[in-house]
């Protein structure tokens, strides 16, 4: 019998249509990517792909939104690199779809890039955790049924 009891990983539930930035637009650039993508943050990629860090919406109010910032006349030197977070926690694309839940739960963190051999794959979003198990949920009671069926017709005379 078939295991009823699969656990997908981040490479089956990953968003892999991504939009990055680079680490040298300026912050104006990415936040109207930002805007227009309609999306909360973006992974920031240098020329060969390698994650190397992310920027999001709260990575961009910050500045934005200093007195300082356009006190200094900043904006034009305002480049992602100086504004963004580090690339942080990454995980692999082997990881099973609990542990990255557990990870969203345990942390304030809504996205996790899915790293191998140093280059970006793809990215988990909480959204997407959401529907990893509530897919596997459905296909569990799918099989279920299956198997209830099957018994069913054992007992049957016809």
């Amino acid at each position: 019998m078939a295991n009823t009891h699969r656990i997908l990983t981040a490479r089956e539930i990953m968003a892999t249509s991504l939009i990055t930035v680079r680490p040298d637009m300026t912050i104006f650039e990415a936040t109207r990517i930002l805007l227009d993508k309609r999306i909360s943050g973006a992974p920031v990629v240098d020329e060969d792909g390698v994650l190397v860090g992310i920027l999001s919406e709260l990575d961009c109010l910050r500045l934005l939104s200093s007195d300082e910032f356009y006190a200094d006349h900043q904006e034009e030197a305002a480049i992602i690199k100086h504004f963004m977070t580090g690339a942080g926690r990454t995980i692999p694309p082997d990881l099973g779809i609990y542990a990255i839940a557990h990870y969203f739960l345990t942390t304030p963190i809504r996205r996790l890039p899915v790293v191998e051999g140093g280059r970006l794959l793809g990215q988990v979003s909480r959204r997407d955790v959401l529907g990893g198990i509530e897919a596997m949920a459905r296909c569990r009671r799918s099989r279920k049924t299956d198997e209830y069926l099957q018994i069913a017709r054992s007992w049957s005379a016809i």
